[in-house]
């Protein structure tokens, strides 16, 4: 079991942060929503009325986003762009172990099946995290419409307007203001560590460079 715990640490806390914040933000968005509910003469909700619902859903999505776009754009620009001295970039003078063609490994034994495999399913395979990324930004993309539309519509009926539908709510300056505000955060954010990496270090993280590298060194070598 310590074993294990040591193979799989990373992934254990994180998600195990994920869901601690997670209930966190339910239960004080909970608390927001009924305030502004209540200020609006409106009924306030429960509990679980609050997480199957549409605020809950927005606030939710609206983060997903940005997040699985952020990595999309991520892993598939640092395929063919470079940025020198960078502990997140390739170098660019060097042939790179991710660049070498998996048709030349099709006859080693654990290779994965799509190696093995070969033709359209390699092509997938070969291209699947860059697809998965996209494929989860536009899953949030959608309820992220789905929820806003119905919390807009709430807010528009509420005040005598009439409610919208999900593709009159992605023609509306509050659905932008909501995507663009993250979005813009977190290229900013993953350019600042792309470029704090040339310069500063911590040991022992794979995304920085050694220590005693110098600060022309590009990747992690």
């Amino acid at each position: 079991m310590k074993h294990k715990l040591r193979e799989y640490g990373l992934s254990i806390t994180l998600l195990g942060l994920f869901f601690v914040i997670q209930v966190g933000l339910s239960l004080v968005g909970q608390r927001q929503y009924n305030h502004e509910q209540a200020d609006h003469g409106q009924p306030t909700v429960s509990y679980l009325e609050y997480v199957r619902g549409p605020a809950f859903l927005e606030a939710t999505m609206e983060n997903w986003e940005s997040e699985f776009l952020q990595m999309f754009a991520y892993v598939l620009l640092t395929a063919f762009l470079f940025q020198k001295g960078s502990a997140e970039s390739k170098d660019p003078e060097k042939q790179e172990a991710v660049d070498r063609d998996p048709r030349q490994s099709r006859d080693v034994e654990n290779a994965p099946w799509p190696v093995r495999k070969g033709g359209i399913v390699l092509k997938l395979y070969e291209n699947s995290l860059s697809i998965a990324l996209f494929l989860l930004f536009a899953i949030a993309f959608v309820l992220h419409a789905v929820g806003g539309a119905k919390v807009y519509s709430q807010q528009q009926t509420a005040h005598g307007e009439q409610a919208v539908t999900v593709v009159q709510y992605l023609g509306t300056a509050q659905f932008w203001f909501e995507s663009l505000q993250n979005w813009q955060s977190e290229f900013f954010s993953i350019g600042i560590l792309v470029l704090l990496s040339i310069f500063l270090r911590q040991k022992g993280s794979p995304e920085s460079k050694p220590v005693d590298s110098p600060h022309s060194m590009t990747g992690h070598e």
